[in-house]
């Protein structure tokens, strides 16, 4: 058995049953945290926001940290461009021990007031929930960060390691400001290990909570253009070789095409231990994808289960499609974008010799978007899986911690990459099944958001002492 193997079977799967305690904050500090949650949800840091909106928020969260007696040289707002705002703010420590580096991000994808029943970019709160754009992905956890230090600051929080804030500038697009801070800041960014709260969460079925997740790897992220072009012609004389038809042929073929199930330590773990604590819907597909060999009759209604799904292989999806420059003319070009996640097992390169197979259309060309990076997986660190294990057991007394392979993709990518091992723990308790990040009228539970609060806080606490 692998270290790794050793560690996700010694440590990840832990479950625990003692009694809870009182997991509220104070309400002086849980409203400290609504006002910078609001602050931040009213800046429009979504296309629509313009340029420079990014630096405007992490200019207002710079603001709070420097008016609570932050030095001016310990909170920094810097950019790739002039447009861009990420924050890095230090909170100093004894230096006994290497810094934590503490993540979130300020960009969010768009949101058009048209679409929501509630204005997406002011901090609404009606029947329990905590409604914005970005209130789950991700300006919560960054208010959460924010906060946090402006508590300890008030509280005379003495660490004995350096804490390190990053709110970046274009996590939802490109990552390339936190690859720029890596690469020209590495000093500022520069720690022991990450904490992002863009991943992990609670896991919950209706109020009852499942399991506490650990983001410990991620699928690799890859983008292809599908294109196919055509000398056209005039619309009332329609020819065979149609751009459209021959792009919607390959894409019918795409959709139609499962990639095989590759099994890795952290989702075979994840998928047996599951079994006992998921929906009754999903324990037969959960039974056989535990087994060995693979139940291949029950995992022909793998596809149906969206999330299991997207653990167990590699997936590809068309997301944008343009075709044709007049509705009178036989279209000259068509192409499409295929948005692809891809197992750690697997690689771009691998996938992209799939897509042509699969796809089987001479005239049409594929092309990586953007070069994909590895997602090498975390090494599990006990000291902070034992301060989880231990406060989530005050929180969600009896709940298993579970690493957990994102099916998305965050900025920890690039912190892995860049040699910090990097942990999803965003402490969020969320019904997978009322996901609204990236949808209409996001939001997140109010409770949800005052435990996630207070358990960073603490843990926060418990790793600097």
């Amino acid at each position: 058995m692998s270290r790794i193997s050793a560690l996700v079977c010694g440590l990840a799967i832990f479950c625990v049953a003692s009694a809870a305690r009182g997991a509220t904050p104070a309400t002086p500090d849980r409203e400290l945290a609504l006002d910078v949650l609001r602050e931040l949800l009213a800046i429009n840091t979504a296309p629509s926001g313009g340029p420079g909106a990014t630096r405007r928020a992490a200019q207002a969260m710079a603001a709070r940290l420097v008016a609570a007696g932050f030095p001016q040289e310990d909170v920094r707002v810097l950019g790739r461009t002039a447009d861009d705002g990420n924050l890095v703010a230090r909170y100093r420590g004894s230096g006994a021990r290497r810094p934590i580096l503490l993540m979130a991000h300020l960009d969010v994808v768009e949101a058009l007031p048209e679409d929501w029943t509630l204005p997406p970019f002011v901090l609404t709160e009606r029947d329990g929930y905590l409604y914005g754009r970005g209130s789950l992905d991700n300006k919560g956890g960054a208010a959460m960060l924010v906060a946090n230090f402006l508590r300890m600051k008030r509280d005379g929080h003495r660490p004995d390691r350096d804490l390190i804030i990053v709110l970046s500038a274009d996590e939802e697009t490109t990552g390339a400001n936190i690859r720029w801070l890596l690469e020209e800041h590495r000093p500022l960014l520069d720690a022991e290990y990450a904490l992002n709260t863009d991943g992990g969460a609670v896991l919950l079925e209706g109020d009852r909570p499942l399991a506490f997740t650990v983001q410990t790897s991620e699928k690799i992220y890859a983008s292809y253009h599908l294109e196919v072009t055509n000398p056209g012609g005039h619309s009332s004389l329609p020819r065979r070789d149609n751009a459209i038809y021959a792009l919607a042929g390959a894409l019918m073929r795409l959709q139609a095409y499962a990639f095989p199930i590759q099994l890795n330590d952290t989702t075979r773990v994840f998928f047996q231990r599951w079994q006992a604590l998921a929906p009754e819907s999903q324990r037969a597909l959960l039974a056989a994808l535990g087994s060995e060999p693979l139940d291949a009759r029950e995992l022909e209604r793998l596809p149906d289960d969206p999330y299991l799904n997207a653990l167990a292989r590699t997936t590809c999806v068309a997301t944008e499609l343009q075709a044709g420059h007049a509705e009178n003319a036989l279209p000259q070009r068509a192409r499409a974008t295929v948005n692809c996640r891809i197992l750690p097992t697997s690689s771009a390169a691998e996938v992209e010799s799939t897509l042509k197979r699969v796809a089987a259309a001479p005239e049409l060309s594929i092309t990586p978007v953007d070069p994909a990076l590895p997602s090498p997986p975390s090494p599990l660190n006990p000291e902070l899986f034992g301060a989880v294990e231990a406060l989530a057991a005050e929180f969600w007394p009896g709940i298993p911690i579970v690493p957990e392979m994102s099916t998305g993709a965050t900025d920890g990518l690039f912190v892995r990459n860049a040699g910090i091992p990097c942990y999803g723990v965003s402490a969020v308790a969320e019904d997978p099944d009322e996901d609204r990040a990236h949808g209409q009228d996001e939001r997140m539970r109010l409770k949800s958001f005052e435990d996630a609060l207070e358990f960073l806080h603490r843990l926060l606490l418990e790793l600097s002492r």
